[in-house]
């Protein structure tokens, strides 16, 4: 059990003391067994200390079947406020220099998950967030979206990337910190390109980690107007929110190219992403944080300017 005991030391990572790590799983309150089971391997995670919240995005996770254990954190959000909002929420419940963001459909199969990643962090302290590889725990064929490059290549090669699958993230609190944390305001979608994006901004490097390995069922990402609609919302949002002034164009040009081909003959599904795309330009994105040029020059010297 690695739930933090009373007086355990909490030294910087790369020192004779155990990391600490904060974990926030976010749940709605579905997936009991899932839950269950995602809040398990984090417990059993040996080498580390773990402080562990669940929030509840919508739901009471204090009156959980079955019960969490003993030691685990609850927080109730009465209103569910959106996937980054939720997460952002646990944060300020759990201590540690290092955080953990696990879905509660994920697990970790390895009980040296953290310990391997707060050991590659501490090593390589250009890095800012990581992102371990991703497999269905039944061995289906994982998909590709779950690989944040444009060339996917081999799953267990590591490097450096621009977005993240928001599923499994490990990161230093002072970088996330410093980011500004997750998107409040998308509620969904997206959230996971802006959080890299910041992180590069920081100065760090966001790291696609193929050597860890992190387990989620395969589910089919059914489509329907809300999500097509969020989709372009966020998208015009993101640039908003990130981009200098002169490559807003660039970004949401590049993108509305790309939907209109891809959805070229899902009319329906063109309708309701304009409607988010216009939705994006109307509404408030929510804080402007402009990335530096010399953020823009480092991510273009690293394979993928962001104007696409």
């Amino acid at each position: 059990m690695s739930v933090p005991e009373s007086g355990s030391a909490q030294g910087p990572l790369g020192g004779s003391a155990r990391p600490r790590v904060g974990v926030v799983v976010l749940t709605m309150g579905k997936r009991p067994d899932d839950l269950a089971r995602g809040i398990r391997s984090v417990l059993d995670q040996q080498g580390v200390d773990v402080d562990v919240v669940c929030v509840g995005n919508g739901w009471n996770p204090a009156i959980a079947e079955p019960p969490l254990p003993v030691g685990v954190k609850t927080l109730h959000l009465p209103e569910n406020l959106g996937i980054p909002a939720g997460r952002n929420a646990g944060v300020p419940e759990v201590e540690g220099d290092t955080l953990f963001f696990l879905d509660d459909d994920a697990f970790l199969p390895s009980t040296t998950f953290l310990s391997d990643g707060c050991r590659m962090l501490a090593e390589r302290p250009e890095l800012g967030l990581i992102q371990p590889r991703v497999v269905d725990p039944t061995g289906l064929t994982s998909p590709r979206r779950w690989i944040p490059r444009i060339r996917k290549g081999d799953p267990a090669h590591s490097s450096p990337v621009f977005s993240c699958w928001e599923g499994a993230v490990l990161m230093p609190r002072r970088v996330f910190d410093a980011a500004g944390g997750w998107a409040d305001p998308f509620f969904y979608a997206h959230e996971g390109i802006e959080l890299a994006w910041r992180v590069w901004n920081t100065g760090h490097v966001a790291w696609y980690a193929g050597d860890l390995e992190a387990a989620h069922p395969v589910i089919d990402p059914a489509r329907h107007a809300y999500y097509y609609r969020l989709n372009a919302r966020n998208r015009v949002w993101l640039a908003r929110r990130n981009l200098p002034l002169v490559l807003v164009p660039f970004y949401v040009g590049s993108w509305t190219a790309i939907q209109v081909l891809r959805w070229a003959r899902q009319p329906a599904a063109l309708k309701a992403w304009f409607g988010g795309w216009r939705a994006g330009w109307r509404e408030n994105p929510g804080e402007r944080r402009p990335m530096r040029w010399r953020t823009v020059w480092r991510m273009t010297r690293a394979g993928r300017p962001p104007v696409v």
